[in-house]
């Protein structure tokens, strides 16, 4: 007697192909894949019809606030939004909450005012500070290594006063004492000096539009950002990730350190491949405010070219959003006081399919690698999470490939009714989420998952992507993606 069967479920095979079969689940796992099941018991059948059935996304960023911002979202609103989007695990910053997660008592409250709250599955980032380096405290990383997280967050710019940015001394410590844990470390990659430096010229300046933002944090304030991580990598050993990379030349100095054997992965994320900050912070002003800025035309397709070419490991959202009312647009806001965050967990992952897959730049395989596999990976959570194989939970995303819609920023489930990808047409679209064999979001009902259903998510292991330096048939170097690397199995 299973628990589920998945029938008519066109799954992934090879590079761009698909098969038809049925999916056999019981206590929330994956039991098995049968061709044939008449006379097969089981206490539910979902019919997929023939869409295409994946893994359930991974989003490996996001910014739920809770608890202690919840004005701006709360664990409930965040993860029905990634319910909606086919995303069945998220791993949120330690940065956005009372208070910020920077040792295992913190970490312990923050799990304790959510644990009621989640709709999906979540993991957890672990922090690391500046003032972590001055106090002494640096005993904190391993102590939340042991205790699960799966990497650790350094801001090189302000985030919120109770998460302090790092100078570049202070990064290299923190670089040698989360090397030591084996795990990721990842850095939001601009330039303080010049950050600040260039928004208060262009301020003084008189600039008030809103592409002011993007041009005064131009993509050289990135540049040296992630020229310096790759440095500290180098020298320490220590495994760098750049989170939100917004640029193309971003994903070329990675691949470059990738080829000298240096430790560094990337994501991308959906409003960096789509949207560029002319047209964007034009019509959307500070509603299309992040950090770093959007970018250009040309950097869009380098970073789909990036994800194609192994350059940009996966796609995370950076979903932080904000009140209007109090901090987008309130009496006395300009583009430079105006906070920088967007929503984004609940068009991931039909972005993917509609930009990327639907239009040729991804094949089916990197299409799933960049939604899911490579984060569950890199972040220590697979097999369990980001795998269609017998033992995997049964977290799967049902996709309509012909599902035409229109972004609409106020039908979402987040509390911020605001999106700079508003009005965006996408063709392909999550009719049913699935998590560990039960359905929480569906295209007709919305979300149906129940609170407190979600769980909290353990790093089960620490691993690590690996890639192969391939030739394209123009002679271009390209990156494929080779078999995992278990470190071990702590």
């Amino acid at each position: 007697m299973y628990d589920l069967i998945i029938k008519n479920a066109r799954i992934p095979k090879g590079e761009n192909d698909t098969v038809e079969t049925n999916i056999l689940v019981k206590d929330g796992v994956i039991k098995g894949f049968l061709i044939d099941i008449d006379g097969i018991d089981t206490k539910e059948v979902i019919d997929a019809e023939g869409n295409l059935v994946i893994p359930g996304g991974f989003d490996s960023h996001t910014h739920f606030m809770d608890p202690g911002f919840t004005h701006r979202e709360n664990f409930l609103t965040g993860t029905s939004s990634a319910a909606a989007g086919g995303i069945t695990t998220i791993m949120d910053m330690p940065c956005c909450s009372k208070p910020s997660v920077r040792s295992v008592n913190e970490l312990e409250m923050k799990l304790d005012a959510i644990k009621d709250k989640a709709i999906v599955d979540y993991a957890m980032w672990g922090g690391v500070t500046g003032e972590d380096v001055r106090e002494g405290n640096l005993h904190n990383v391993q102590e939340q290594a042991d205790y699960g997280v799966c990497a650790f967050k350094c801001y090189m710019t302000p985030s919120v006063p109770t998460y302090q940015r790092v100078t570049d001394p202070e990064m290299l410590e923190a670089f040698r004492a989360v090397a030591k844990t084996g795990l990721p470390v990842g850095i939001h990659a601009e330039n303080f000096a010049m950050a600040d430096y260039y928004t208060k010229k262009f301020e003084k300046e008189g600039r008030t539009d809103g592409p002011a933002w993007a041009e005064a944090r131009n993509t050289l304030i990135e540049k040296v950002a992630i020229e310096l991580g790759i440095s500290f990598a180098e020298d320490t050993g220590a495994r760098l990730h750049i989170v939100h990379m917004s640029s193309g030349i971003g994903a070329k100095l990675v691949g470059e350190a990738k080829k000298r054997g240096i430790d560094v992965t990337a994501e991308a994320t959906p409003h960096y491949l789509t949207i560029n900050y002319k047209d964007a912070m034009t019509e959307h002003g500070a509603f299309a405010k992040i950090a770093p800025p959007l970018r250009t035309k040309k950097d869009n397709e380098e970073l789909w070219e990036g994800l194609a070419n192994g350059s940009v490991d996966f796609v995370g959202t950076d979903h932080a959003p904000y009140e209007i009312e109090t901090e987008k647009d309130y009496e006395g806001s300009t583009i430079w006081n105006a906070f920088p965050g967007i929503p984004g967990v609940e068009t991931m992952l039909p972005i993917l399919v509609s930009e990327g897959y639907n239009k040729g730049r991804l094949t089916l395989r990197q299409l799933v690698n960049v939604l899911s596999t490579n984060a569950a990976v890199q972040y220590g959570l697979y097999p369990k999470k980001g795998a269609m194989e017998i033992g995997s939970d049964a977290d799967f995303a049902i996709v309509d490939l012909d599902y035409e819609w229109t972004i609409d920023q106020k039908d979402s489930y987040t509390m911020a009714k605001y999106n700079p990808l508003h009005g965006m047409k996408l063709k392909g679209k999550p009719v049913k989420t699935i998590v560990r064999g039960t359905v929480v979001y569906d295209d007709k009902d919305g979300v149906v998952g129940q609170e407190g259903y979600g769980q909290f998510v353990k790093r089960q292991r620490i691993s690590k992507l690996t890639k192969d330096i391939r030739y394209s048939s123009r002679g271009e170097e390209t990156f494929a993606n080779a078999p995992h690397t278990w470190i071990n199995t702590k």
